[in-house]
């Protein structure tokens, strides 16, 4: 008889803990990050590029990102992208420098960016528990074909069921943290 393969479903709810990393990345903490605008595309050249493919990104102070644009050509595209991104920034262009002035959160946006987190969180959860129902599926069809006992079947499920628990718990802290963040003044 043979055991299944695990990694697969490790490698998938590790995909829903990373997904919810850059999830993470794009919500605004009251202070400039350059990772603030990873999640900003930009149309240019015929085609959808992020900006860090079109110029150089910069934190110079607590509440202000530079983007120094390469292409003179590509500035008007870069700022309606920023503006578009539906990430509340305003920016400003200055010859082929951008410069985007981070506000200060008010407690009516922090509350609502403490939501959109905890949104976040439950996605992440329910792509792990997605990886759990294929997995027992899988343990299903191994008993089914006759390549897994009902007592290995048993053993396999609780190691799903733990490495399911394992992400959830992670991604919980995760959430927990993001949230203590945001709120934070």
């Amino acid at each position: 008889m043979a055991d299944p393969d695990l990694g697969e479903f490790t490698r998938r709810m590790d995909g829903a803990l990373e997904a919810l990393r850059k999830e993470f990345l794009g919500l605004r903490t009251g202070r400039a990050s350059a990772s603030l605008l990873e999640p900003v595309v930009v149309l240019a050249y015929g085609t959808e590029m992020p900006i860090a493919q079109l110029g150089t990104v910069n934190v110079p102070e607590a509440r202000l990102i530079t983007v120094q644009v390469w292409d003179k050509g590509n500035v008007k595209a870069v700022e309606s992208a920023i503006r578009s991104a539906g990430l509340g920034l305003n920016p400003m262009s200055d010859g082929q420098l951008i410069r985007i002035p981070i506000p200060q959160l008010d407690a009516e946006r922090r509350a609502e960016l403490t939501k959109v987190a905890g949104r976040y969180g439950e996605q992440a959860r329910v792509a792990v528990r997605n990886v759990r129902r294929d997995g027992m599926e899988h343990l299903k069809r191994m008993v089914r074909d006759s390549e897994l006992s009902e007592d290995e079947h048993e053993l396999w499920s609780e190691e799903i069921q733990s490495m399911t628990d394992s992400h959830i718990k992670k991604i919980d802290e995760s959430v927990a943290h993001k949230q203590a963040e945001i709120s934070q003044v």
